[in-house]
């Protein structure tokens, strides 16, 4: 996946833009760091630090404003960071414009970003088995959350789903170094985006 990476055309700026998407609680923000380490450190930009109670999926504009308009200019971003105990954004967070920037949070894969990506891939874990792992990872104190977020998933997927736009769908796999399998995605095996190396 980082050699994928590096091959893939920019689309914001001189920024390679990797999306790491799928369903909540599948292990998005563990592919994310594992990535970005294999591809020295690169930035990580979570959308749980742009989304808030009230907008779960309401984060397109802060990402387009404060991350993506910036690097796609070859300015540094600045982007605002939620506080979920606080219910308010209390700090910021800044970087420059970097060879690849990794973007990772459910929807990171949607309609409006998708220009900006150079490489979107889907974390193959079914929503059922997902959400188990969530709820086991948030405890019994967040049941409630998981009720409600459950349908604004659902319902976000069903408007704009990102899987069939997937350039990589990505399989845990002990078996494999790293723990990660990646194979075409639909969007490459529909010939609307050229394959990569999947490494």
């Amino acid at each position: 996946m980082a050699v994928a990476a590096l091959r893939a055309a920019p689309r914001c700026g001189s920024v390679r833009v990797v999306a790491v998407d799928g369903h909540a609680g599948a292990g998005k923000t563990t592919l994310a760091a594992q990535l970005a380490a294999r591809l020295g450190d690169a930035p990580v930009v979570h959308t749980d630090d742009l989304a808030t109670h009230e907008e779960p999926f309401g984060w397109t504009g802060r990402l387009a404003a404060q991350v993506l308009g910036p690097l796609s200019e070859g300015r540094a971003a600045e982007h605002q960071v939620y506080d979920w105990d606080t219910r308010a954004f209390t700090t910021t967070r800044h970087f420059p414009p970097a060879p690849v920037v990794v973007l990772e949070g459910v929807g990171t894969g949607r309609a409006a970003v998708r220009p900006y990506l150079a490489l979107l891939l889907w974390l193959e874990v079914p929503p059922a088995e997902a959400r188990r792992r969530g709820r086991r990872r948030d405890g019994p104190e967040l049941a409630h959350f998981w009720t409600g977020w459950t349908a604004a998933e659902d319902a976000h997927f069903a408007a704009d789903p990102s899987r069939p736009f997937a350039d990589l769908l990505v399989h845990q796999d002990a078996r494999v170094a790293g723990g990660y399998r990646a194979v075409p995605g639909p969007a490459v095996r529909a010939g609307s985006r050229p394959s990569r190396d999947a490494r």
